[in-house]
Order: structure tokens, then C-alpha cells, then sequence
């Protein structure tokens, strides 16, 4: 009898014992869930990518804003993403204060970012206000309507939630763009934004003696030969797939400027998601689920190509290396879900551009903005404020020592460039015009980045 009750003890604290460990393994399964809503805006409001002398007359393709929400028992994080040339620090506090009303994600645990096309609504009337008009205006209704699409899309991705398993990889696709800010042999910087379809032809992919890729180009006869600066030829792809290994969603990220469609009269006055659109379309329509897709530092980086049909053929491009990508991706259920915010003061020039207002007004010397850090499991996403130089970015990646960064610029801010030292005296467009941001702007982002970094790992 003894010994019966014995066995019996025995194979009930065997029974607990299951029950405890699979009770903590469900706790540790990962869940989310992928939305998208449409934003696009009506025929007839001004577009920011450019200035420009009339409103929007066309809808070439639909804008939308895909969102993206993860979590486990410890933490809940979300993204999203929309087709806009930027957001602005208004529009995320808006919305991260909806979201957590609604469903509670707090608001350090959401980034804001956009697809950065050139063809999307105008937001504010502080920076590309294009040429005096009482018609170019900013729609206010309209923007009121975008906070709380954007915002569902995060709501609607919540309650989409299953069980999940995550995995990310790289891609590498360095042929489809070029970085604009090349030098003359006498080191004068030659701001160059597209190139003739002759050079674009003699394109060549190197790598220098730092490991940096670069894009160069035969010059067109009698011109002198150009050195081009670095890109960052990685494409970032995140897979969200079911227990069963289905495609729930994908996130890509990639460096380049969404302006392919910008060859003035191909487009040029109509509302576009760009060559990002194109790619998510594809990438959906193949693989299924919901794609979102984030800019890289790509500050000074523009497609080898531009024109209405360059748009598609970067846009299948880019598709083609994520669907290959998509294919063998290692993904966990049991990963870690942190979430951590920083402000950040950047210093504001004397002199401000004639195109930038400074948020700030001209009486204060800095302005202040935020940077953010997701951690998915082994993989690290940096959110940066503005349109990031791509020299900036790499000095980050290099110097976090991660074999795992995806840094996600024009998040939950717009600033305007941010740029290295060197640009400064370099001179041209991006540290020029381009920003309200005094030298040593670009440093100080990558010295708080570096610490936010170290923060969230320890």
C-alpha cells in the first residue's frame, strides 16, 4: 500500500511538473499581428515631396499605413509604417496616445516611421512649403483622419494577435542605387541627383579598403571622372509567420530614396506610394500577409533610375531579393520584446535655411527630438529622427559591434538631414539647405544611438 501511494506521489509531481513547464512555455510563445489601412488622400491636396506650383491632379497608386504589433507576457511593442514623405513629432504623440488608450501599449514601446515617397501629402507647413500660395496649404482634416487611420491600423494589428515565430535576415542588392553626393578629382563635391541612362550603363559595384560598398560610374566623354561615396547595400527582411509556418507578415528595410517616379512630367503631380509601394504590393501578392517597409539611411542615397517605369522595375527589384530571403528564415516563438525611448539635443545653426523653419523658433540654439530602440530577441531596430546620411548610419552599425541592427530613419520626427562632420565641409544640398542642424549634429546622434544601445542590452 506504502509503496502504491509512493508511485502514486511520484507520478503526480511528474503530472506538475508537465503541467508547470508547458504552462510556462505558452506564456513565453510570442504573439501578434499585421494590419493595413488605406490613407490615400483626395485628388486635389498638395503633395511635400517637392516644391511645387500646383496641387495633386492623379492617384497612380493607393497609400496605405501597415502596422505591425508584437508581444509576449513581459512586453508589447508595435510599428508602423506609413506612405508619407515623413511624420512629424505631433502626429506620433498623437498617435501613441490613442493607441495607449485604446489598448494600452505604452507609448516608448511604438515607433512612428514613414516610407518617405515623394508623393505623398503635404503634413506641416515648417518645412518644403514650396512656393507661397493661399491654395498650398496644409489639410488639416485631412490629417486629423490620417492620426486615426494610422493609429486603427495598430489597433486592428493587435487584434489580429496569434501565436507566432519571428525571424529576420539579410539581403544584399547594392545595384539599384548610388550615392549622390560624388567628388571631382580636385575633392569639390558635384551634387549628382540622377544620372544619364549612358553612365547609369557602366555601373560598377566595388568594395574599399574599409569594407564599404560603393557604386561608381565611367563619366560621359570629356567630363572628369567622378569618386562616389559609400550606400548600404543591405536589405534588412523580417518574417512573422504561423505555428504552422504560414506568412502572417514581413518587414523590409532598405536604404534609398523613394523618388523614382520624380522625372518631371512622368507623375510628378500624382499621389504615389513610389517604389516601396510597388515592392509591397508584390511581395503580398506572392507571399501573402501584410509587408511594411522602412527606410534606411538614405539621406544621400537615390535610385540608379527614375521615371514611371524605373519605379516598377526597383520596386520587383527589391521584391525579388526579399521574396528569396522570405524563403529560409530561422524563426523563434520564445524571444525577448524590450522596448526604450531617449531624448536627444541637437544643435540649430546661426543661420537658418531659407526653405527650414525650425521647429524650435530662432531663439533657442538647440532642438530636441528622440531617438528609440526595439529589441526582437537577438535583433536590434533603431528608430532615428530625419532623413539620416547613409555615412552616419554605417558609423553606427560599425561601431555597435551587432551582427543584428536595422536601423528605421524618418521615425516619430522630422528634423530635416542629419549629416556628418565631413558633409559640413563639403558643403552641398543636405547640410546647406537641407537641415537647420549645425555641424556636429550627425555625431551626437551616433554617440546617444551607441548609449541607447548599450542600454538595452544591459
Amino acid at each position: 500500500m506504502r509503496k502504491r501511494y509512493g508511485i502514486t506521489l511520484s507520478m503526480l509531481s511528474g503530472v506538475m511538473l508537465c503541467v508547470c513547464f508547458f504552462s510556462s512555455t505558452a506564456l513565453a510563445i510570442l504573439r501578434g499581428g499585421c494590419a493595413k489601412v488605406n490613407i490615400t488622400p483626395p485628388v486635389g491636396i498638395w503633395l511635400s515631396g517637392y516644391p511645387r506650383d500646383r496641387s495633386s491632379d492623379d492617384i497612380a497608386d493607393e497609400l496605405f499605413a501597415r502596422a505591425l504589433v508584437l508581444g509576449n507576457e513581459n512586453d508589447t511593442i508595435a510599428i508602423v509604417s506609413a506612405d508619407l514623405l515623413w511624420v512629424t513629432m505631433e502626429i506620433t504623440e498623437e498617435i501613441r496616445k490613442q493607441v495607449k488608450e485604446k489598448i494600452g501599449i505604452e507609448e516608448k514601446n511604438i515607433l512612428v516611421c514613414a516610407t518617405h515617397t515623394h508623393f505623398g501629402p503635404r503634413l506641416s507647413s515648417k518645412t518644403k512649403m514650396g512656393p507661397e500660395s493661399p491654395e498650398n496649404t496644409v489639410d488639416e482634416a485631412y490629417i486629423k483622419t490620417l492620426v486615426k487611420k494610422m493609429s486603427s491600423a495598430i489597433v486592428i494589428a493587435y487584434k489580429n494577435r496569434q501565436d507566432i515565430k519571428v525571424g529576420a535576415v539579410k539581403g544584399r542588392i547594392p545595384e539599384i542605387v548610388f550615392n549622390r553626393r560624388p567628388k571631382k578629382p580636385d575633392g569639390s563635391l558635384v551634387m549628382t541627383f540622377s544620372i544619364s541612362d549612358t553612365v547609369a550603363s557602366t555601373r560598377q559595384i566595388r568594395q574599399d579598403s574599409c569594407g564599404s560598398t560603393r557604386v561608381t560610374f565611367s563619366p560621359e566623354p570629356n567630363e572628369p571622372p567622378l569618386t562616389f561615396g559609400p550606400v548600404d547595400p543591405d536589405a534588412w527582411i523580417l518574417r512573422i509567420e504561423d505555428m504552422e509556418g504560414r506568412i502572417v507578415g514581413s518587414l523590409v528595410n532598405y536604404a534609398c530614396h523613394a523618388v523614382s517616379g520624380s522625372t518631371f512630367p512622368d507623375w510628378f503631380y500624382s499621389i504615389s506610394a513610389d517604389y516601396p509601394g510597388a515592392m509591397m504590393r508584390i511581395v503580398e501578392q506572392i507571399e501573402g500577409g501584410i509587408c511594411l517597409f522602412t527606410s534606411g539611411t538614405a539621406g544621400d542615397i537615390v535610385p540608379l533610375s527614375r521615371g514611371q517605369r524605373p519605379r516598377f522595375q526597383i520596386g520587383k527589384a527589391l521584391a525579388g531579393e526579399v521574396i528569396r530571403r522570405l524563403q529560409f528564415v530561422p524563426t523563434s516563438s520564445e524571444i525577448d520584446i524590450k522596448a526604450m525611448t531617449a531624448p536627444i539635443e541637437l544643435p540649430i545653426k546661426q543661420d537658418l535655411s531659407l526653405d527650414r523653419i525650425s521647429d524650435t523658433g530662432k531663439e533657442k540654439d538647440y532642438l530636441v527630438t528622440e531617438i528609440q530602440i526595439l529589441k526582437i530577441g537577438e535583433f536590434y531596430v533603431l528608430g532615428l529622427p530625419g532623413e539620416i546620411l547613409v555615412e552616419v548610419g554605417l558609423e553606427i552599425k560599425q561601431k555597435a559591434g551587432l551582427k543584428n541592427l536595422i536601423i528605421v530613419s524618418l521615425s516619430n520626427d522630422t528634423i530635416g538631414y542629419v549629416c556628418h562632420n565631413q558633409a559640413y565641409d563639403e558643403g552641398g544640398y543636405e547640410p546647406d539647405l537641407g537641415t537647420n542642424l549645425a555641424k556636429g549634429a550627425g555625431e551626437i546622434i551616433i554617440k546617444q544611438a551607441l548609449k541607447l544601445i548599450s542600454r538595452i542590452q544591459s
